[in-house]
C-alpha cells in the first residue's frame, strides 16, 4: 500500500478543509498534477486515503466484498460525470451516507479540466495498458500521469485478498449529440462472455445503448477489465458541457444507481429482457493517416447516425472512405486526432445471444 500519513500542521490546512466542506474536485483543481497523500477516518469508521490529486479512497471498517473504480475527468471538458462523482465523494467525506464496499474515485486529467479542454498535449483515454511508455515514452505529464493511475488502480484491486468482486465504470460524455444520449463501450473480452446482469447495471444508469468492441484497447476500462478481470465499461452520459452547465436531472438515474452501488450490499434490477437494450456490434475502425483529412457530413450529424453503402465517411489523404454496407452507423467521429489515432468508429446492430451469460 502506498505510503500514507497525516499532514504536518504547516501543511495540514488542506486537509483539515476538505473534511469540512467534502470539496474534492476543488482541492484537485487546485493541484492540477500532484498533491500529497494522507489519511483521516470518518466517526463512521471509513477510512479515506488520498492518494494524489484527484485520486481518493474510501475503505469501510468492515468493507463488502466489492473493489469499486469509479473514474471521470479522464478529458478535462467532459464536466457532468465530474460533478457526479463530486457530489458522491462529498456525500461520503460527510456522512451523508456510508460506504458498504471499498471504492476509488479518480479525477483523471484535473490540468485538462482548467482549461476546459479534452487533453492538455495529448489524449489520455489513449496511454494506458502501458502506452503511455510506448513509442517516445514519457514525454508529457499526462503520460507520467497515465502511468500513476494505472499503479493507483493495481494497488487498489492487488492489495486485498484474491477473489473478491471488482469493477471500473469510466464516466465520460461524447463530442457530439447522439442519437442514443447514453451508451455504453463493452471493452473486448478476448472470447469471455458478455455478462447480463452488467447490462442490467447500465439499464439502471438509464443507458440501454451498448457497443461491443472486437479488440484489444488503450482506454481506461480496457485496462482494467483485461488486467485484472474487473466488469469495465466507457460509459457515454450525454454531450459536453462547460461545469455548472449540465442539466443534472437528466443524470438522476446514473446517480441512484451509483450511489446505490456503493452503499449498498448487493443491487436488484429490473428482469433482464433483451428488448430493452440496443446491442451494436463495432464493424471497423476508421484511423486518420495523413495530414489532410475531412469527415464526409457535417458537424451537427449525430452519434448512431446510419450510412447507405456507398456514401462517403471520410477523406483521408486522396483516398475517398465510403460505407461497406447498408446501415453502418458512426460513433466517435473526430477529424481532429493524431495522425495514426481514431478518426471514426463504425457499428452495426447485433442480437443478444448465447454469447451473453
Amino acid at each position: 500500500m502506498y505510503g500514507l500519513f497525516y499532514l504536518s500542521q504547516g501543511d495540514s490546512m488542506y486537509l483539515e478543509k476538505l473534511k469540512k466542506d467534502g470539496d474534492f474536485l476543488t482541492l484537485t483543481r487546485e493541484n492540477e498534477w500532484h498533491l500529497e497523500p494522507c489519511a483521516f477516518s470518518l466517526d463512521n469508521g471509513t477510512q479515506v486515503n488520498v492518494l494524489d490529486t484527484g485520486v481518493i479512497e474510501f475503505i469501510p471498517k468492515k468493507p463488502g466484498n466489492k473493489d469499486i473504480v469509479l473514474s471521470s475527468g479522464v478529458h478535462g471538458n467532459e464536466t457532468a460525470p465530474i460533478e457526479i462523482c463530486a457530489e458522491l465523494i462529498s456525500n461520503l467525506i460527510l456522512e451523508k451516507i456510508e460506504a458498504s464496499h471499498r471504492v476509488l474515485f479518480i479525477f483523471g486529467n484535473p490540468a485538462s479540466m482548467n482549461i476546459a479542454k479534452r487533453f492538455v498535449e495529448e489524449n489520455m483515454n489513449r496511454l494506458f495498458s502501458g502506452s503511455h511508455s510506448k513509442g517516445e515514452g514519457l514525454i508529457n505529464k499526462e503520460r507520467v500521469h497515465a502511468k500513476k493511475l494505472e499503479s493507483y488502480i493495481r494497488d487498489f484491486f492487488t492489495r486485498v485478498e484474491a477473489g473478491r468482486y471488482r469493477c471500473h465504470y469510466d464516466l465520460h460524455t461524447a463530442i457530439r449529440g447522439s442519437k442514443n444520449e447514453k451508451f455504453a463501450v463493452y471493452p473486448f473480452l478476448h472470447g469471455k462472455p458478455w455478462k447480463k446482469d452488467q447490462l442490467q447495471f447500465l439499464l439502471a444508469c438509464g443507458v440501454n445503448t451498448v457497443l461491443m468492441m472486437q479488440s484489444s484497447a488503450t482506454t481506461f476500462s480496457y485496462f482494467s477489465s483485461n488486467e485484472f478481470g474487473a466488469d469495465a465499461f466507457t460509459i457515454e452520459l450525454g454531450q459536453v458541457k462547460p461545469f455548472g452547465q449540465n442539466d443534472m436531472s437528466r443524470f438522476a438515474e446514473v446517480k441512484e444507481t451509483l450511489n446505490a452501488l456503493v452503499i449498498q450490499n448487493e443491487l436488484r434490477y429490473k428482469e433482464f429482457n433483451a428488448s430493452d437494450y440496443e446491442v451494436f456490434n463495432v464493424h471497423r475502425t476508421i484511423n486518420r493517416t495523413h495530414e489532410e483529412f475531412s469527415l464526409g457530413f457535417a458537424d451537427d450529424v449525430v452519434n448512431f447516425t446510419p450510412f447507405k453503402q456507398g456514401e462517403l465517411l471520410a477523406k483521408d489523404g486522396e483516398e475517398a472512405i465510403v460505407a461497406e454496407v447498408n446501415g453502418e452507423a458512426i460513433i466517435f467521429p473526430n477529424a481532429n486526432v493524431a495522425i495514426g489515432q481514431r478518426a471514426i468508429l463504425t457499428v452495426l446492430p447485433m442480437a443478444i445471444d448465447e454469447r451473453f451469460v
